[in-house]
């Protein structure tokens, strides 16, 4: 399943949007019945990526499903950096 993380918006900044973020995802990830297939986030046309915004929507995502999950479009130096953050 792909996520278009850009769906959220443009610029993705602060705690409180990435926790909103990340409930109107649940309708769409809700749908996964194989633990298997993965959850890719494609952050392609995302201009800025905020590591906060990123923790909450990912770390949630994972601890709310096993799936892996898999990250595409992360050439832009604020989401491959907030992204280290959150891997980490």
């Amino acid at each position: 399943m792909v996520l278009d993380v850009h769906n959220f918006g443009d610029v993705l900044m602060s705690r409180p949007a990435g926790k909103e973020a990340f409930a109107m995802a649940k309708a769409y990830v809700i749908k996964i019945h194989d633990e298997n297939e993965k959850i890719s986030l494609d952050f392609k046309n995302v201009k800025v990526l905020a590591p906060s915004w990123a923790d909450e929507f990912i770390t949630n995502l994972k601890n709310e499903y096993k799936n892996p999950v898999e990250f595409l479009n992360t050439e832009n130096e604020s989401v491959s950096q907030s992204l280290k953050y959150v891997s980490a």
